[in-house]
């Protein structure tokens, strides 16, 4: 009955809430989400034409909960370099994308979250035992992705010497790394780990992170009625147990240590 009951204050709000706020355009049934369409375990766009991963889970959920239907969410591609012009243009109402909470990015958005909490990580080759974090990278080539800064944070705090090369998405890091192209790729832990996943016996994660990411959902600015709803929506797939189950499915096969639920701080 408590569950019905949210289901027709959250449904309420929207029909009644401006059609230029988030609120607004769910109420018409139908939201756009920016994912990423190349991330093992978070958002995979897979070649049967299916949206997998937690990251998708955690969209989906959020939007039932506002009242679009996942029929009715139109999943477009978003990355790194594009994520804060997606949504300031209106070409997505909500980025749901591995989307680290910073203040830099606050002040172009908004974020309700986080969701999820992991670490900045390296993937190198398992045959090569000499890199065993970021201080070790010195002289070597890292791999990252535009409009990402973790190749960066490597060389401003632990790695001067450190040659950066950047390539379109992780993917074609991966292929670098395997190639020997590059000696290591750099992002967050929980995304690395989709990699090992699909490679196991070429490629490893270091496994000692060196800062903390805390992925939340992003809107535009000045919407603070739809951000608060979003936050209650995270807390409420947490509370649920539907957040516990799509980390064990989605994350869990690939080894990475499951975390506990975050504190949902930003609604």
């Amino acid at each position: 009955m408590a569950a019905i009951l949210l289901t027709t204050v959250a449904l309420s709000a929207c029909a009644s809430a401006d059609p230029g706020t988030l609120l607004g355009k769910a109420a018409s049934g139908n939201l756009t989400i920016g994912i990423r369409f190349d991330q093992p375990g978070l958002a995979e766009h897979t070649l049967d034409g299916r949206f997998v991963g937690f990251d998708v889970d955690v969209a989906t959920y959020v939007a039932r909960r506002l009242g679009v239907k996942p029929s009715n969410i139109t999943w477009r591609e978003t990355t790194p370099d594009t994520r804060e012009t997606d949504l300031t243009s209106g070409t997505v109402d909500l980025v749901v994308a591995a989307y680290s909470i910073t203040d830099q990015r606050k002040q172009l958005v908004a974020f309700a979250g986080p969701y999820f909490v992991t670490g900045q990580d390296l993937l190198v080759r398992k045959a090569d035992p000499t890199i065993t974090g970021p201080s070790s990278l010195d002289g070597r080539r890292l791999c990252s992705v535009p409009g990402s800064t973790a190749a960066q944070t490597v060389k401003d705090r632990f790695a001067h010497g450190v040659q950066l090369v950047e390539y379109p998405r992780y993917p074609d890091c991966v292929t670098a790394l395997l190639a020997g192209e590059i000696d290591a790729v750099t992002t967050d832990g929980v995304i690395l780990a989709g990699y090992v996943a699909q490679n196991p016996e070429l490629l490893r994660l270091t496994g000692q992170p060196f800062t903390t990411e805390r992925y939340g959902i992003g809107l535009r600015k000045g919407d603070p009625a739809s951000q608060s709803a979003l936050g209650n929506a995270i807390q409420r797939m947490i509370d649920s147990g539907a957040w516990q189950d799509s980390v064990r499915r989605n994350i869990g096969p690939s080894g990475y240590p499951l975390p506990e639920p975050p504190t949902v701080t930003e609604r």
